[in-house]
C-alpha cells in the first residue's frame, strides 16, 4: 500500500474502523463456530466493473473462505421461470433475500470482509419468478471494494454485508460497521445510504429488534471511541426517535443483544479491540491479523436496563467470560429475565480456546439491589445462527430453529436445520444429505399461531455445483422440503436474511 493510501491511527479509530469483522468467530489462523441445481428459461449475467483493487491477491488452499462454495461468485445473475420440484405454499409471497460476503476483487484477507451481496429469490402464487444477486454499491464498493482504499469502515464507508432488515417500508441492508443502505426489493438494485439511521457515531448493528407490541425498531451501534456503545429506537416509520450513549470502560465487540417488552439486555464480553491488530490488518492484508483480541482477564457481564431508556439506568452482573454472537430470544417472567443464548467459551483466540457454540439459558434476577445470574446448560447439537417467530420477539416462545454446525479448526462447515420445541423438549433435525450443505434457516409465518409456517435457505449441491432455495414445514423439518427453487447458479455460503413483502 502506497503511502498516499496509508491510514493513521488518529483516522482509523476517528473513523470507528473495522467492525466488519464482528459477525466472525474465526480467525484464519483459529476460532471457534459462530456465530446453498437447477435451470432457468432466461439467464442474464452482467460482470462489476473493474474498479483499482484493495485486496491481496488469493494465496491459495489456506484460505478456505475463497474455497468452494465460501468463494465468491464474480457476476450479478438475473434469471426468471425457475423450475420448483414440490408445491410452494400460494400463502408464500415476497421476497426471500439473504446478504453475505463476496468479495468485489475475488479476494479479502478474511471471510467477514468482503463487500455486500444480496441474492434473493421472487415467490409469488406458488411459482419463483425470479432470483438475482446483486452487490450493495456502498462507500467501499464504490472505491474498489474491500478495506483500504477510502481509509477505515464507517458511516457510508460500509461493508454492509451482514443482514437485511425489512422495516418502515424500507429494505435494508446492514453490516456490523457503518450506516445502514436501503435497497430496492424490485430487483435488489441499491438506493443509497441511510444516514440517520446511524446515530451520533454512524454505525448500526446488524441486528435490530422490532418490538411486536409497538411496532418500534431498538437497535445498537458500538464503535473505537467514546462513546463506545450508543442505543436507538425508531419509530415504526422509520423515524429516529433517541439515540442514547451506554456508559462503557472501553472498545468491544458487540455482535447482538436482546429485548423483552420491558428490558433492553447488552452483552459486555472479553473480545476487545485491538488497535495493533487493526492497522496491521489494514495496511498488511496478508498478514492474518484481525483487529479483536480474546482478552478473559477483562471480564464479562450482563446488563439490563429499561426499554426505550433512560441508559443511565443499566445495572450490570457479571458473569464467566464467554462469547455470544448470536441470541435467540429473552422474555421477562416476574422478577427475572430469561435469555436464550448461542454461547461460546471463546472466540478470537488461540486455537486452543475454540469452542462449539451451544445453546444456554441465562436467567437474571432484577428484584433485588444487585442483578443475579444463573447459567444453565441445553444439551443440543452444535448450533448457532437461530430464528424464532418475530411475532413473539420479547414475550414467551415455544419455538426455535437453528443452523446446525459442525466445524474443523480454523474453518466453519455447515450441515442442516434443526427445530426445537422448548416446551416438550423435542428435537427435529433435516440435514439435505452428503453433498448437499445449508446456512441460516428463517421462519416466514403462514398461519396465526407460534410456529405455523416455514423455514427458507440456500442449499448447496457439490456436485452439480448450483444451489436450491429450500422450503420445509416449520413444524415438521425431519419431513424434508415442501418445496425446491432450483436456481441456475450457486449462492456462496453467507449470513443473514429476512422475507420481504413491501
Amino acid at each position: 500500500m502506497g503511502d498516499g493510501a496509508r491510514i493513521s491511527r488518529r483516522d482509523l479509530l476517528r473513523q470507528g474502523a473495522l467492525g466488519g469483522l464482528a459477525l466472525g468467530a474465526l480467525s484464519a489462523t483459529g476460532g471457534a463456530v459462530l456465530a446453498a441445481c437447477g435451470s432457468s428459461s432466461a439467464t442474464s449475467t452482467t460482470g462489476p466493473a473493474s474498479p483499482p483493487t484493495t485486496a491481496p491477491p488469493d494465496t491459495g488452499s489456506s484460505r478456505w473462505w475463497l474455497e468452494g462454495n465460501f468463494g465468491p461468485v464474480r457476476t450479478e445473475t438475473t434469471a426468471t421461470s425457475l423450475s420448483v420440484t414440490g408445491a410452494l405454499p400460494t400463502e408464500l409471497t415476497g421476497l426471500y433475500v439473504r446478504n453475505g460476503s463476496n468479495p468485489l476483487q475475488g479476494a479479502s484477507p478474511h471471510w467477514f470482509l468482503g463487500d455486500g451481496m444480496v441474492h434473493g429469490v421472487r415467490l409469488e402464487a406458488g411459482g419463483a419468478t425470479w432470483y438475482r444477486n446483486r452487490w450493495v454499491r456502498t462507500g467501499l464498493y464504490d472505491h474498489g471494494g474491500g478495506l483500504g482504499a477510502s481509509g477505515a469502515p464507517g458511516g457510508t464507508a460500509t461493508l454492509a454485508n451482514v443482514s437485511v432488515v425489512s422495516f418502515g417500508g424500507r429494505m435494508l441492508a446492514l453490516g456490523e460497521v457503518g450506516v445502514p443502505y436501503a435497497l430496492d426489493p424490485a430487483d435488489l438494485s441499491t438506493v443509497g445510504p441511510s444516514l440517520a439511521d446511524g446515530g451520533g457515531n454512524g454505525n448500526m448493528t446488524a441486528h435490530p429488534k422490532i418490538d411486536p407490541a409497538t411496532g418500534r425498531m431498538h437497535s445498537f451501534g458500538y464503535g473505537f471511541t467514546e462513546p463506545f456503545l450508543e442505543y436507538r429506537v425508531h419509530a415504526p416509520d422509520g423515524t429516529l426517535l433517541s439515540n442514547q450513549p451506554v456508559a462503557l470502560p472501553r472498545s468491544v465487540m458487540m455482535h447482538d443483544f436482546a429485548i423483552t417488552g420491558s428490558d433492553v439486555v447488552f452483552m459486555d464480553l472479553p473480545v476487545l479491540f485491538d488497535m495493533q491488530g487493526a492497522v496491521r490488518m489494514v495496511s498488511d492484508p496478508a498478514s492474518g491479523a484481525v483487529p479483536y483480541r480474546w482478552t478473559p482477564a477483562a471480564g464479562a457481564r450482563i446488563g439490563v436496563m429499561p426499554l426505550g431508556g433512560p441508559t443511565s439506568a443499566i445495572r450490570w452482573v457479571d458473569i464467566e467470560p464467554c462469547y455470544v454472537y448470536h441470541t435467540i430470544n429473552a422474555v421477562r417472567r416476574g422478577g427475572h429475565v430469561v435469555l436464550d443464548v448461542c454461547r461460546l467459551d471463546s472466540t478470537f483466540g488461540p486455537a486452543t480456546l475454540a469452542s462449539a457454540s451451544t445453546r444456554h439459558r441465562w436467567t437474571i434476577g432484577t428484584s433485588g439491589s444487585r442483578l443475579t445470574f444463573a447459567d444453565e446448560i441445553v444439551d443440543v447439537p452444535p448450533a448457532d445462527l437461530p430464528t424464532i417467530d418475530a411475532r413473539h420477539r420479547g414475550g414467551a416462545w415455544r419455538h426455535a430453529w437453528l443452523s446446525e454446525i459442525t466445524s474443523r479448526p480454523g474453518e466453519v462447515a455447515f450441515s442442516g436445520c434443526q427445530h426445537i420445541d422448548m416446551v416438550t423438549g423435542r428435537l427435529d433435525r433435516w440435514v439435505p444429505g452428503p453433498t448437499r450443505t445449508s446456512g441460516e434457516w428463517l421462519f416466514v409465518p403462514g398461519g396465526p399461531g407460534e410456529g405455523e409456517g416455514w423455514v427458507l435457505a440456500f442449499v448447496y449441491d457439490a456436485v452439480t455445483d448450483r444451489s436450491d432455495l429450500v422450503v420445509l414445514d416449520a413444524q415438521h423439518v425431519a419431513r424434508g422440503p415442501v418445496a425446491e427453487v432450483h436456481l441456475p447458479v450457486r449462492v456462496p455460503y453467507g449470513f443473514h436474511a429476512a422475507f420481504v413483502t413491501v
